[in-house]
């Protein structure tokens, strides 16, 4: 017996419970982490995938297991991945980046919209109900600046940003004992320092 079909009010009745009560959920066997970095709000997230025991003898009535550490991996999730982090679709995204972009003081927020399609949108009274609560304004250049990581970089800035993919592209080396992952002990620390703060991924 097919179920019953659900009128198109019912249906974004459902569709808006699904958004208003939407949560993060972590991936199975694995945990949010964050790794931070030495600027001011630089967290990196990490998913720490948890490893079974691997069998390395005994017998069959007694088998020997040898513990395997977790392994991070860089997590796309966003707060989707994040149980603690509380969804709200309407708002959208937290602003993380505000704060670096702020700092950096070469940029201006616009005063008005400059496309006259947005400028349109805004004026539709009729689009109230669909808009987003959490708007943002657009930004600009400041005068004579440019705000490119490309020119940080050859100015021999680091910037958060900078430091956020080295960190991710590293996917949290530094924490990992194993063999397969760290250097001959000669040259572990120095490996591990250059990993840390100077890969090659922090300079684009």
């Amino acid at each position: 017996m097919s179920a019953t079909k659900l009128t198109r009010r019912e249906q974004r009745a459902q569709a808006q419970h699904f958004i208003d009560t939407l949560e993060g959920t972590a991936f199975p066997n694995s945990k949010r982490i964050y790794i931070t970095g030495t600027q001011p709000g630089v967290r990196v997230p990490m998913r720490e995938i948890q490893l079974s025991p691997t069998l390395i003898g005994g017998s069959k009535e007694q088998p020997q297991f040898e513990e395997n550490e977790a392994i991070p991996v860089y997590d796309t999730s966003g707060p989707y991945g994040d149980p603690q982090i509380a969804i709200n679709v309407q708002q959208g995204l937290a602003k993380l980046r505000q704060p670096w972009i702020d700092a950096r003081g070469d940029t201006e927020e616009l005063t008005v919209r400059s496309s006259d399609y947005t400028k349109a949108r805004l004026a539709d009274d009729g689009l109230d109900e669909l808009r987003f609560s959490g708007l943002l304004t657009p930004k600009r250049a400041k005068a004579g600046r440019r705000v490119t990581q490309l020119h940080y970089a050859r100015q021999g800035i680091i910037t958060p940003e900078m430091e956020f993919i080295a960190i991710r592209e590293n996917m949290g080396r530094e924490r990992i004992r194993s063999e397969v992952f760290t250097p001959p002990a000669s040259g572990n620390e120095l490996w591990r320092t250059s990993a840390g703060k100077y890969h090659c991924g922090i300079c684009p």
